[in-house]
């Protein structure tokens, strides 16, 4: 396990948005990237997660795929990344660097439409 603070944390997710193509960006303007320690209990439930350590980051809101003119006053999307949970999966700062950047892209992913097996085909199972 390696400890960061939240400031170190913050910065490694900057650099892993960095790498979001310029041509994908606008369409992240309303999408809140935050750092939180874990998922609470009432997220765990609502996913069926028994291990509340297992989830790594959870996007939350309504893929861009699934949106209608009609639901133009939905709620912002959020993108959750949880920083108790990749530095306990994490033993050096490499593998936190490498497990942000495969988090947020992940769940840039789920954003966008992608689901679990075309995340995992692209490399961010």
């Amino acid at each position: 396990m390696i400890k960061l603070t939240h400031a170190q944390f913050e910065a490694l997710v900057d650099q892993a948005l960095a790498e979001v193509p310029d041509a994908f960006r606008p369409y992240l303007d309303n999408v809140a990237i935050v750092i939180e320690s874990k998922p609470d209990r009432r997220t765990c439930r609502e996913m069926d997660i028994a291990d509340p350590r297992e989830l790594l980051g959870l996007y939350h809101g309504t893929p861009l795929t699934e949106r209608s003119v009609e639901a133009s006053s939905m709620m912002p999307d959020r993108i959750s990344v949880y920083k108790d949970n990749i530095e306990a999966a994490c033993s050096t700062r490499d593998e936190v660097i490498a497990e942000i950047r495969t988090t947020v892209l992940h769940e840039i992913g789920h954003f966008f439409g992608l689901d679990e097996d075309e995340l995992d085909e692209l490399g961010y199972g």
